[in-house]
């Protein structure tokens, strides 16, 4: 039976996680195995409990307790549930809950590069992606269009932030993805599995995303840079393709999530 708990005191600390927590407070690098994320909506917090993610606990509208949540708190035994209408939540939050529903869960362990890699054919490579927008349009785009994978550099922004995890839908918990820990070696690691890489990058001696070679390739990594600058130039050299979306109307380029989303549906095994 779920254990609901009606908010009286704002300031009670077990609300901090929703209330007062910053993303950073919530990773808490120094204790990892109590870190946190928060999951949001019921599609989203059911994919995270499909996924294996554990629940700490639960902030809801009451009428979601026995309507939209109420098949989701049948899974979790008594995780306190914190209730209220949907003024008081926002009155604590500060934003509008996405259906009304959010939950903090342990963050699960990180698989190792080669784990994530295993079997795979197609994968992403997110070098230095900051916007938690992109990162989660990026995994919604990868669940879609058959990438089998997500690496991520760690400069970048983290795929279990809340918005991210709204965005991406809940996909971030559908394809495995890890950080990447060598930062300079990269490239070679992936040489390493199998893996060819193509380095999306608007260059003279780019070739076309079209290019029967690309598709042709057995394990192929698309790598992605971030916002603005795009991929480091001694990325884009230890790469070993350098590919471009052909353009139009004088657009130079595209925002790093539409460019995901062309490139995984060109590049991806049907």
């Amino acid at each position: 039976m779920p254990n609901i708990i009606e908010i009286t005191d704002f300031s009670a600390p077990e609300l901090d996680i929703y209330a007062r927590l910053s993303e950073g407070q919530l990773l808490n690098r120094a204790d990892p195995e109590n870190a946190l994320f928060i999951a949001e909506s019921p599609n989203v917090i059911e994919r995270a409990l499909n996924a294996g993610c554990v629940p700490v606990s639960f902030l809801m509208e009451h009428k979601h307790v026995e309507g939209k949540g109420r098949e989701i708190l049948a899974r979790c035994g008594d995780v306190p549930v914190y209730a209220a209408e949907l003024e008081v939540l926002i009155q604590l939050t500060g934003f509008h809950l996405t259906r009304g529903m959010l939950c903090a869960m342990r963050r699960p362990k990180l698989p190792s590069v080669e784990e994530v890699c295993a079997g795979a054919r197609r994968i992403a490579v997110l070098e230095n992606v900051m916007n938690p927008t992109n990162i989660g349009a990026i995994f919604r785009s990868a669940a879609a269009l058959n990438m089998d994978a997500v690496l991520l550099t760690s400069a970048g922004s983290d795929p279990l932030y809340r918005r991210a995890v709204r965005v991406s839908m809940g996909t971030v918990f559908q394809v495995p993805w890890t950080f990447l820990e060598d930062e300079n070696s990269w490239p070679e690691r992936l040489h390493a599995l199998g893996f060819k890489t193509a380095a999306m990058a608007l260059r003279e001696d780019s070739v076309r995303l079209d290019d029967p070679r690309l598709l042709a390739e057995e394990k192929l990594a698309i790598v992605l840079g971030t916002e603005g600058d795009g991929l480091a130039a001694d990325t884009i050299a230890h790469c070993d393709y350098t590919v471009r979306i052909p353009m139009s109307h004088g657009v130079d380029s595209l925002n790093v999530a539409a460019a995901s989303a062309v490139a995984f549906y060109q590049l991806g095994l049907k």
